[in-house]
């Protein structure tokens, strides 16, 4: 079998992107999650220690740590259903074949399509969460604010790994029903399920078997890939997971994590490429 033309032409993919970017722009997508994301970041930043008695920002390790907690739940899910009809979308609405009439190779439309829908997902993170940083910048001095702007990029990569999860399902998918089901599967998987059937084997192990493979299973895993990513950032925001006791520190630098979500971004998406060509 041949191999696939690699040959890529950027002027093409940067005219798709730029559709799929509008599009998102014009029906609200964009603004509505960018608004999202600022209204439950300021609750959590001014509300989060209300059950310990107090009201009103208290730290920058607080903040993130109760952030961490609400972007493991809503970053996936939003990126999963912004890209699960990417292709099979398409398909269903008989415009799919029309695109691949234009001088366009397979590849170009999977990845014009991924980064139209990336610039979408990553102004509304960064234009919600940047707004929040700006609000709190009085209260923060510059190592906070250090700390805060790795937060939004580990949170930009979270959502680009599970939009490239998505993009991958959707080619797979035969319509859009079961990609939809696809994509909630996903989900409840990673965001739910993972951690629990790694404790359980623990737990029903005793801890003898898989304790030292344990931090390695979580990379597998690019929400947990994320949640280690900030845990390690902040002494203080240690002491709210346990998860640092068991993740050994040589294996949670910020550029060996960040390396792994960038394979979590590229995988799926060459998956993806692949299927698609074939």
């Amino acid at each position: 079998m041949p191999a696939p033309d690699l040959k890529l032409d950027f002027t093409q993919i940067r005219i798709l992107a730029g559709k799929e970017f509008w599009d998102r722009l014009r029906n609200r997508w964009v603004l509505a999650v960018a608004l999202v994301f600022t209204v439950l970041a300021l609750v959590i930043a001014y509300f989060g220690a209300a059950q310990q008695g107090s009201v009103g920002f208290q730290s920058i390790g607080l903040t993130i740590a109760s952030l961490v907690s609400l972007v493991i739940y809503l970053i996936p899910l939003i990126a999963l259903i912004l890209g699960f009809d990417a292709v099979v979308g398409e398909r269903e609405r008989g415009s799919l074949e029309l695109l691949l009439t234009l001088p366009l190779t397979r590849a170009e439309l999977i990845l014009g399509k991924y980064a139209g829908l990336a610039a979408a997902l990553g102004f509304s993170t960064l234009a919600g969460f940047g707004a929040v940083g700006v609000i709190l910048s009085p209260h923060l001095n510059l190592n906070g604010l250090f700390h805060y702007v790795g937060f939004m990029a580990s949170t930009l990569l979270l959502g680009l790994a599970f939009l490239s999860i998505a993009v991958m399902l959707s080619v797979f998918a035969a319509d859009r029903t079961r990609a939809s089901g696809l994509a909630i599967g996903a989900w409840f998987f990673y965001v739910l399920v993972f951690d629990l059937l790694l404790l359980g084997a623990l737990v029903l192990s005793g801890g003898q078997y898989g304790g030292d493979l344990f931090p390695y299973l979580l990379l597998l895993n690019p929400a947990d890939v994320f949640r280690v990513l900030n845990v390690f950032s902040l002494d203080e925001v240690r002491s709210f997971y346990g998860l640092a006791t068991v993740f050994p520190e040589a294996l949670s630098h910020p550029a060996l994590l960040g390396g792994v979500m960038l394979g979590w971004i590229l995988a799926p998406l060459a998956i993806a490429i692949r299927t698609f060509q074939h």
